[in-house]
């Protein structure tokens, strides 16, 4: 039995983010941003680009470092941990897009999305009529009838169960930067690519979903004792647990099939974005029960990452749109 476990390198990659995205202040960016304030989030981003956060999604050519998708669902798991704002995934599928068709789009954005000089989002055909915080990136892109556009403007906002996930319906038309099957086989590529990175960032969001209610369980009491003792709060937390690690291998099995360009890439992130959806969406349930009345306040930081889990759990392709592309192969 083959067994994957994360090199050295890659462990100090995620203690190194991790260290920096705790002293961040991620929360006070994540307020701003659903305010439309947008200054904090994208320092932020430009943070992330110097820790080489997309540097695993552009090829070497353009200063980055890829495709290394292992590296990449470490980073964006970290990114979920901390609940990072702004367009990750559409960023990552960008690159992936911009790389695969070329040109002088490629030559002029992939090196800024690699030192993180500006996020950029995407709207792909068929995978919603949104561009995530398209008001706050440095370009949105679009892709419909066979054509990568630059769209001319971010369109009107429609307000998102995750008010730091702000979502806008492009303006429509804008120049045309490359047409033709290319264009459609290179967006299909870069969808998987969207689930994949929301994948991670759901796994995330559940991690810390998980640990803060386990923190919360064994502060809080009833008649005299930890509510964490009570054998029924075990096993909700237990079932979050299994929920969460049984994700991790499919996460990772889908890097490794990415990097491999694995025919089965595409299913096998379908697998990990179902999984690890509903892994944090269960996470949030279970956070949201069991610290009863308080979870439910504006006030309480947490209420950044419950308000994030179900919509990473249907971005990229909700859990029966997954399922039914397992089943297909």
């Amino acid at each position: 039995m083959t067994v994957f476990l994360l090199d050295d390198g890659q462990r100090d990659f995620a203690r190194s983010l991790d260290a920096m995205l705790s002293a961040a202040g991620t929360v006070a960016a994540a307020r701003a941003w659903a305010g439309g304030e947008h200054g904090p989030g994208l320092a932020l981003w430009k943070r992330l680009g110097d820790a080489g956060v997309f540097a695993p999604a552009v090829p070497e050519a353009y200063g980055g470092a890829g495709p290394l998708p292992v590296e990449l669902a470490v980073a964006c798991v970290e990114l979920g941990r901390h609940a990072v704002i702004g367009p990750v995934a559409e960023s990552v599928a960008a690159a992936v897009l911009l790389d695969a068709v070329g040109g002088t789009a490629a030559e002029e954005w992939l090196p800024r999305i690699v030192a993180g000089g500006a996020p950029v989002t995407l709207l792909l055909e068929g995978h919603g009529p949104y561009a995530l915080d398209a008001d706050a990136a440095g370009a949105v892109f679009t892709v419909g009838g066979g054509a990568l556009r630059l769209a001319p403007g971010p369109g009107p906002l429609t307000v998102s169960a995750d008010p730091a996930r702000r979502l806008f319906t492009p303006e429509a038309g804008g120049d045309v930067l490359a047409a033709g099957p290319s264009v459609t086989r290179a967006a299909r590529t870069a969808a998987d690519w969207a689930a994949f990175a929301t994948a991670a960032q759901a796994l995330g969001c559940g991690e810390e979903l998980l640990r803060a209610t386990v923190a919360y369980v064994k502060q809080r009491t009833q008649f005299g004792v930890s509510v964490g003792s009570f054998q029924a709060v075990k096993h909700r937390l237990a079932d979050t647990l299994i929920g969460l690690e049984f994700a991790r291998p499919l996460l990772y099995g889908a890097a490794l099939a990415l990097a491999d360009g694995s025919p089965g890439a595409g299913a096998a992130v379908a697998a990990a974005k179902a999984a690890a959806g509903e892994a944090a969406y269960a996470a949030a349930r279970t956070a949201l029960q069991l610290h009863g009345a308080v979870g439910y306040t504006e006030e309480l930081d947490l209420a950044w990452w419950l308000r994030r889990a179900r919509p990473l759990r249907d971005a990229w392709g909700t859990p029966s749109a997954c399922r039914a592309r397992v089943l297909a192969g």
